[in-house]
């Protein structure tokens, strides 16, 4: 292919993905759609510069009005979830935890975390798992004890395992909160001061639930005793991609010193610029939309259990999140299962779940799946909707229909959720593609 026709493809295909979305029901759980102001900071020439370090104390000039953005978009952070420190800078929620690591351990200290199976991150993981933080900073990994029946980590049994590891002299020195499947609040309040008793440091992983938090709607780290929190800047926060650091003031110059020049270089100021766009967007609008959330992930979930889905969480009412985690293992596995979902025109993904690891199950084809709802919250869609998703999910894979017949009845509910909800103005629809060549 030419260089000429390469590049018109280009085009092409990222047209197709537009036309794609707008016909789908997204319910990956760590996705969003950013408003159309938003879209419109990450095409600006923001882009384009360079700004190494602090607001003030750049390494280059031509900051004039990035520096002002930025404290800008410092001081909405600090506002939403009230904090004493924020640091937008970083370019992801793993350069976050990295940042983290970074200020507050040495390779060969021992981290809590949560296991994968059991809702852990990849940045939370162990090296020979080619986990961020023993691949990377050379933290060795100890696992949460979690109780399957709550969905969440075991204080009890925490508290056991930490006095055994210092008995041991493996006390560890970091306590990680959060993770990527995450259905209830972990337990801060009720381990944050034996954590601090035994000299941990405490950061909470927000990724997923950052803008439930901000809506004031899942629970408040911050206020329970964390000494940070990290997270993404675009999953039920709806920014652009990257990440947020808030902590305690006393860690402020750790921090910023373990951003810059500990994890980054430039820290795409054009997605700075989108943050804060996101940031006052959620100040305006984030807690009606956090309690949506949250209702309807809870509707779909009931609604599945009616369609004889296992939801996992039945004892705590299946989640307080934007997202639930469903058992398909007597449909089938959860990689096949994605697979024919898409086919459908119904984006999810799969999901290893509490237990899959020791029955011999792979990534690839685990027991579980993953729903979110933070993507069609925000076109819109309210209770009943879910209640029309949860009878497509079951006509694929319980009724066994063929996914392009349901695709056709997808897009067609789709036709009426073509506006982005939540957003001071909402002129362009969601997944319009904007040209700039008039192409």
């Amino acid at each position: 292919m030419s260089a000429k026709a390469s590049y018109d493809n280009i085009f092409k295909l990222m047209k197709e993905h537009h036309q794609w979305f707008s016909v789908s029901i997204p319910l990956i759980a760590s996705e969003n759609i950013p408003s159309a102001a938003v879209r419109e900071a990450l095409t600006s020439d923001f882009g384009n510069r360079y700004a190494e370090g602090w607001p003030g104390e750049r390494v280059y000039a031509g900051c004039v009005y990035i520096d002002q953005v930025e404290m800008i978009c410092n001081e909405l952070a600090k506002k939403v979830f009230r904090s004493e420190f924020a640091d937008c800078r970083a370019t992801s929620g793993v350069v976050a935890n990295l940042a983290v690591y970074a200020a507050f351990s040495h390779p060969g200290d021992y981290m809590l975390a949560a296991s994968i199976p059991n809702g852990g991150h990849i940045s939370h993981g162990k090296k020979e798992n080619f986990g961020t933080a023993g691949l990377v900073h050379g933290l060795n990994i100890e696992y949460y004890p979690f109780s399957r029946e709550e969905m969440t980590i075991d204080v009890d049994q925490t508290k056991k395992k930490i006095q055994e590891m210092a008995r041991d002299g493996r006390s560890p020195k970091l306590g990680m909160f959060g993770g990527s499947l995450f259905l209830f609040p972990h337990p801060v309040k009720e381990l944050s001061d034996f954590m601090h008793e035994h000299g941990m440091y405490i950061n909470y992983d927000g990724a997923h639930v950052a803008g439930l938090i901000a809506g004031g709607e899942f629970q408040d780290p911050m206020r329970e005793g964390a000494d940070s929190m990290t997270m993404s800047s675009h999953k039920t926060l709806w920014g652009p991609q990257g990440g947020i650091i808030v902590s305690l003031e006393k860690h402020a110059d750790a921090i910023k010193k373990a951003v810059f020049p500990g994890n980054t270089s430039c820290h795409h100021l054009h997605h700075v610029a989108g943050k804060a766009i996101a940031l006052a967007e959620s100040l305006q609008f984030g807690k009606d939309y956090a309690k949506q959330v949250i209702k309807n992930a809870r509707t779909l979930a009931e609604e599945l259990v009616k369609f004889g889905f296992g939801v996992l969480g039945e004892k705590r009412g299946y989640t307080a999140s934007h997202q639930i985690a469903v058992d398909v293992s007597k449909f089938g596995d959860g990689g096949s299962i994605e697979k024919d979902l898409e086919r459908a025109n119904i984006i999810l993904n799969r999901q290893l779940l509490p237990g899959d690891i020791k029955a011999g199950r792979h990534y690839m084809h685990p027991s579980g799946v993953r729903i979110g709802v933070p993507e069609t919250t925000r076109l819109g869609m309210k209770e009943g909707e879910m209640n029309e998703i949860a009878s497509f999910i079951k006509r694929v894979v319980i009724d066994k229909q063929d996914p392009q017949l349901v695709a056709k009845d997808v897009a067609d509910f789709r036709k009426q959720f073509q506006k982005l909800h939540y957003a001071f103005d909402n002129t362009i629809g969601a997944y319009e593609y904007i040209s700039l060549l008039n192409k």
